[in-house]
């Protein structure tokens, strides 16, 4: 019976492909996943807590993984070259690996924007500029120097999202509501710092993200302030000295910090590129992956057998990630099940 099962090979291991993994193989088909890291569990493994519950992201990952030991994961593993043949796909990768699979299904999920691509704001240049997945480490790991006087903090929301000079127009969706989630925290690390938002919108979305803000202003403490940030500099004591035009009043702001963190946003995986020319998928403006049809097909994709799910299309939070991973197994199944005649191009 494992001789005749349909074949689904799937592109990165992170939420999206473990969750439609775990779909397609209760559907009855073998499913194998090739991952460039060393691990599976793609971003959300190296953060602390998720918004707006704050569940530890460990029940995250051990939910995705629940069905891990049911198909086949290969690890350090990258793609490097697929042709379509009358029985779907030959794929070979960088281990001299060889598959032969009926579909495919694209999550290589995303990359963080690098903040050191915004060098006005002082990231890798002075000490305490953060980043917000820096910031996710220092709560899981420790702070890396702690003391007892009353530290400040700054937020600085859509670093590489919003921003025609990064070449990023799009808003990368969680970043706000991770702010919130990462303000609040910091208060509860830190009773006595003061902690600041500087925000150009504020987009909160989701069931329970309104009343995560409430709690962050009413019972947290934590000020909000429509600005942009104009100006960062180090004092001598490696304190921050940032200028802001707060956009509500049009009046300029200077305060002193100890910590900036820059909430970066999400940009298309380092491969994504790659993959877009292996399988001849087409990206958006943005370098997302651009499905068949957005609003009623997207997880299809123009190049029949061919499947996206996950941020590899854009930003998305956990739960939607989730749900598309399962929309995405759905849709394979729809295409294996149904008979199909491969012509040279691959269309029925």
């Amino acid at each position: 019976m494992e001789e005749t099962k349909k074949h689904v090979l799937i592109v990165g291991a992170g939420i999206a492909g473990l969750e439609a993994a775990t779909h397609l193989e209760e559907l009855g088909y073998k499913v194998s996943i090739i991952e460039k890291q060393q691990v599976t569990g793609g971003h959300v493994k190296n953060w602390f807590k998720t918004f707006p519950y704050f569940d530890a992201s460990e029940a995250i990952i051990n939910f995705a993984e629940r069905s891990l030991s049911k198909f086949d994961v290969y690890n350090e593993t990258q793609l490097t070259y697929a042709e379509r043949n009358d029985n779907g796909f030959k794929v070979n990768t960088d281990k001299n690996k060889q598959f032969q699979a009926d579909a495919i299904l694209l999550t290589p999920g995303f990359k963080v924007f690098d903040a050191h691509k915004k060098e006005e704001y002082g990231y890798g240049i002075f000490q305490h500029v953060i980043t917000n997945a820096d910031l996710e480490k220092y709560f899981r790991n420790g702070w890396p120097e702690r003391d007892n006087k009353n530290l400040r903090f700054g937020f600085i929301h859509c670093v590489g999202s919003r921003d025609a000079k990064s070449g990023n127009l799009y808003c990368s969706k969680v970043c706000c509501a991770t702010a919130v989630k990462q303000a609040i925290e910091v208060r509860q690390h830190f009773p006595d710092s003061e902690v600041y938002c500087f925000y150009m919108d504020l987009r909160m979305f989701g069931k329970n993200y309104e009343e995560m803000f409430q709690a962050a202003q009413e019972k947290h403490g934590i000020n909000f302030v429509r600005a942009r940030l104009s100006e960062v500099n180090q004092n001598f004591d490696n304190t921050l000295l940032i200028k802001v035009e707060d956009t509500l009043t049009s009046r300029p702001m200077k305060l002193t910090l100890d910590y900036i963190v820059l909430m970066s946003g999400m940009e298309p995986a380092e491969n994504a590129a790659q993959l877009s020319q292996i399988f001849g998928v087409p990206t958006d403006e943005s370098g997302f992956f651009a499905p068949e049809k957005y609003l009623v097909s997207e997880n299809n994709t123009v190049s029949e057998g061919v499947f996206v799910a996950g941020t590899a299309t854009g930003p998305k939070t956990i739960t939607e990630t989730i749900n598309d991973a399962r929309s995405a197994a759905l849709a394979i199944h729809h295409y294996l099940s149904h008979s199909r005649i491969p012509t040279e191009h691959g269309k029925e």
